[in-house]
């Protein structure tokens, strides 16, 4: 499959690009926005702000068809890099034709935990976006990328392109698969957890974790979201517990919270069997009908991090939250 060969109607088309020169990164990005220019296709080009130059400069007159976006500012989570792609989307489809998107992401400075979701991400994307007539290729620069997140590239992209030609990837790995064989156990709470005693309701989950929000030296907005948040997961978690239960059983659940540096963590787990939700949900933002899923985005968006498993039939959320000493956030 040549690189400017694209076609309406085939869904999503997601390839991965390894390139290790300035030259190497124009030779795949321009003929793929030429040719869906040329085809009055909405081409996005999310990248770094020097690729952006470079590939203005390369296109010269017709560079004025072409959307930009810094990959920096769009989706700094991705839970919100699913958002952005899905409102470009919405925005610029046009009937019968498709779209495409240079979507770089940006793994420099990433702590562990961040370049394992963004490389699930990266593989979701492939469930995420099936139904949009989308071809999007992701650049890899091998100068700044770390080996492992390059050679990650085969196993979340069913196609990867080379010079001129797409090649399959035959590393790939199914997007299910991929994501359950990332989740590994999760450890059990430390022993000097703070642990919610008594009947644990909506209101009493929102003032244990008001209580130590508050003690940590949350306030305001940062305060109330946190009380969104916990009410959000627990009215979830019971949810999926109500899916999953025997008639002769009550769903409910066990809360602790405590903190790590600049985060707090709570910790929610089903005390009766609850079903399993799918990878990817979540993901996706809400739509114009209420989801199951809606308060589960709405907490990816307000975390730092969300982490859901199954242990021995029973569900576990993990949630992590921004702590007073984070600036971004005042």
């Amino acid at each position: 499959m040549a690189i400017d060969c694209g076609a309406s109607g085939t869904g999503f088309i997601h390839h991965a690009c390894l390139y290790d020169s300035d030259e190497a990164f124009v030779a795949m990005a321009l003929p793929f926005v030429e040719a869906g220019l040329v085809a009055g296709e909405p081409v996005l080009a999310a990248t770094t702000p020097a690729n952006i130059e470079l590939l203005r400069d390369a296109l010269g007159a017709r560079a004025h068809a072409l959307d930009t976006a810094e990959s920096a500012y769009f989706g700094r989570r991705p839970v919100e890099r699913v958002s952005a792609f899905l409102r470009y989307w919405n925005h610029r489809k046009v009937p019968g034709r498709q779209m495409r998107i240079i979507a770089e992401p940006l793994w420099a400075g990433k702590s562990t935990r961040q370049v394992a979701e963004w490389k699930r991400m990266e593989s979701g994307l492939n469930v995420l976006l099936a139904d949009a007539d989308l071809w999007m290729i992701c650049p890899y620069d091998t100068r700044t990328v770390p080996a492992a997140v390059a050679e990650a590239a085969s196993a979340t992209h069913p196609g990867q392109v080379v010079g001129a030609e797409v090649m399959s990837c035959d590393a790939y790995v199914d997007p299910d698969a991929y994501a359950v064989a990332g989740d590994a156990p999760l450890p059990e709470p430390p022993a000097g957890a703070a642990r919610l005693q008594g009947p644990v309701t909506p209101a009493a989950v929102r003032r244990f974790v008001r209580n130590r929000a508050q003690g940590a030296g949350l306030a305001g907005a940062r305060l109330a979201m946190a009380e969104i948040v916990a009410n959000e997961a627990l009215t979830y978690l019971l949810q999926c517990g109500q899916q999953g239960a025997r008639p002769d059983e009550a769903a409910g659940a066990r809360v602790c919270a405590w903190e790590e540096p600049g985060i707090l963590t709570w910790d929610l787990f089903a005390t009766e069997r609850s079903a399993a939700p799918a990878a990817w949900a979540g993901f996706a933002p809400p739509g114009a009908a209420a989801g199951p899923d809606d308060g589960l985005w709405l907490i990816r968006n307000l975390c730092e991090s969300v982490e859901v498993r199954s242990v021995d039939g029973r569900l576990r959320m993990r949630l992590r939250y921004a702590g007073a000493g984070d600036a971004e956030r005042l």
